[in-house]
């Protein structure tokens, strides 16, 4: 299948551009690496128009591809577009998966943050892609500050100027260009001091917040289960907010450690890495996983 003809039905508007991008998510993934297959896959490349299109040759894997390849056209461009950016540019552009961790859908008070990545420090990025609304950033931004010494923004042309205007100061500013590189328009300040231990014990699991109380000798209370979690709250909000930011990040780099999936990485086609790399697998199902995007295409629409 050549990357022409899916450009063709972009301009069409002959595919359905929204079971394109599910593709990519993290139920489809999941469901290759458990079964070495996925009917979710086949419904929605059915729903795309992907068969029509597909050559006897094709792979699952080559049928991401040009998924990727709308998805990434201007006029088509999806939020995953901008996580599988940050993941190629930063975290394995910039970073290693030996230096550094990376989640998706980050859950911080009633927000979600689209990806975090923690190295040396802990930095966000709120991804408005040139379909999305800003009319939630500024909330979102404010969120983000209580838990991540860094926070950044990137957006699409067209947001450019509007969050620039809607952001403060110490907030970076990101583009994605055409050819998914990233431009750094104001790099974002790394003030670890204005967190806060609340917000990042309740964005954190409890015994995450466990090991960082550990680590800074801070004696765990004797109470009964039911009365722990309130009990190590008290605990955790007392901490410096740099403090709380530094064990957070040292702890989130070992419990959220994605060096386990390296090799996998390497064996799957880019355009599907970044969803690869916010789902946990076991050795297992990293080998189902291959098994299901090296099958032929015209077998995959009978999963």
């Amino acid at each position: 299948m050549r990357e022409s003809d899916f450009i063709y039905m972009t301009i069409t508007g002959s595919i359905q551009i929204s079971a394109v991008a599910r593709l990519f998510s993290s139920s489809v993934v999941q469901e290759m690496a458990r079964k070495g297959k996925s009917p979710m896959f086949a419904r929605l490349a059915n729903e795309a128009l992907l068969f029509s299109k597909a050559s006897s040759s094709d792979l699952v894997r080559d049928v991401f591809d040009n998924a990727f390849a709308i998805l990434k056209k201007k006029a088509n461009r999806h939020e995953y577009v901008y996580k599988s950016a940050l993941t190629q540019n930063i975290l394995l552009g910039t970073h290693s998966l030996n230096t550094a961790s990376m989640l998706t859908e980050f859950r911080v008070g009633k927000c979600k943050a689209d990806v975090a990545i923690f190295n040396g420090t802990a930095t966000v990025y709120e991804i408005k892609s040139e379909r999305d609304s800003l009319s939630r950033l500024e909330r979102q931004i404010a969120s983000y500050r209580d838990v991540f010494a860094k926070v950044y923004v990137i957006a699409g042309e067209n947001h450019v100027d509007a969050v620039f205007n809607a952001v403060p100061s110490d907030v970076g500013v990101m583009k994605l260009s055409s050819r998914l590189t990233i431009s750094r328009l104001r790099d974002a300040l790394d003030q670890p001091e204005r967190t806060n231990p609340a917000t990042i014990f309740d964005s954190i699991r409890l015994n995450e917040a466990v090991k960082i109380l550990e680590s800074n000798g801070v004696d765990l209370p004797s109470v009964p289960n039911t009365q722990l979690y309130s009990a190590l709250r008290e605990l955790f909000v007392e901490l410096p907010p740099e403090t709380a930011h530094t064990g957070m990040v040292a702890v989130l780099k070992k419990t959220r450690n994605l060096l386990p999936l390296a090799d996998i990485v390497k064996q799957l086609p880019e355009s599907l890495q970044s969803a690869a790399l916010s789902v946990p697998f076991r050795k297992m199902d990293q080998e189902r996983l291959l098994e299901a995007v090296n099958t032929r295409f015209n077998d995959a629409i009978n999963w």
